[in-house]
């Protein structure tokens, strides 16, 4: 397959999303939000996806290899790489998993949280995403979209939420991300579908895809249509031009003005 990706910081700090495209492979992840809190880590959140990102596409050259299995190889290796830091810290680095892979006949997708994959068909739009983090700390979320954002009172209720979320992080009881555990693979939400059945597909971070689930400026549709007529960087820049239009988050209550944004959009060849 054609995999041509683009990624972009929501604002002036790092970009904490990452995003590679091989002829066979496509793979988007999404750092999760520190809120300024203790990480035990002296790497950071860029460094992390990196090093995740870097060894989970080496992990999956072999292309019989189950999802899973890489991803839990890749996060067993990146811990290994600084053993010095406090790894059981409820807030380590992680990240979402979003993968897309071709192998003769086959695509096999892999989902860990809300980073989805979306196949375009014959039968139309087929949506994968993992969306157990919204159903935890609802009521602190509420609590965050009360306010404007940037303000004092927004960034105080964001860091108080990722607190919350970060205690039931990777626990039966919550939700499943990418950390420093390998276990956190095997919770991950997989699949496999005929090669026939997919002319395209586009693997993405929730800075993008929220341009249809939170912002509904477009649909699955106009987001496949614009990759094809402009590229990944083409969303992006209207992700971008949406948000600009409400910058407080009145309209569009959010966590940050703008979120990093990362696409792979894959084509058969």
């Amino acid at each position: 397959m054609y995999v041509s990706v683009a990624t972009e910081p929501g604002g002036s700090a790092p970009n904490e999303d990452w995003v590679a495209g091989t002829p066979s492979l496509a793979l988007v992840l999404d750092g999760l939000s520190t809120a300024g809190l203790d990480t035990g880590c002296r790497h950071g959140v860029p460094w992390y996806v990196a090093q995740l990102g870097g060894h989970l596409t080496a992990a999956l050259a072999e292309y019989e290899r189950p999802l899973t299995d890489g991803l839990a190889d890749a996060l067993e290796r990146v811990a290994r790489l600084h053993p010095e830091c406090d790894l059981k810290n409820p807030g380590t680095p992680s990240a979402t998993v979003a993968i897309l892979r071709e192998r003769p006949d086959f695509f096999d997708h892999l989902v860990l949280a809300d980073s989805p994959v979306v196949l375009e068909g014959a039968g139309g739009i087929t949506v994968l995403t993992d969306l157990r983090v919204d159903e935890v700390c609802q009521d602190l979320r509420a609590e965050t979209e009360q306010f404007q954002t940037g303000t004092p009172e927004h960034r105080a209720s964001v860091a108080k939420l990722v607190a919350a979320q970060r205690e039931i992080r990777n626990t039966p009881d919550g939700y499943w991300v990418a950390g420093a555990a390998p276990e956190a693979a095997f919770h991950a939400l997989t699949g496999t579908v005929a090669a026939d059945d997919v002319r395209a597909a586009a693997v993405m971070s929730d800075g993008v895809s929220r341009l249809v689930t939170e912002y509904r400026m477009a649909t699955w549709e106009n987001v496949l249509d614009r990759l094809r007529e402009g590229g990944p960087t083409s969303v992006i820049r209207r992700v971008r031009e949406v948000e600009a239009t409400d910058p407080h988050g009145r309209r569009w209550p959010r966590y940050k003005a703008g979120d990093d944004a990362a696409v792979a959009f894959c084509q058969r060849t």
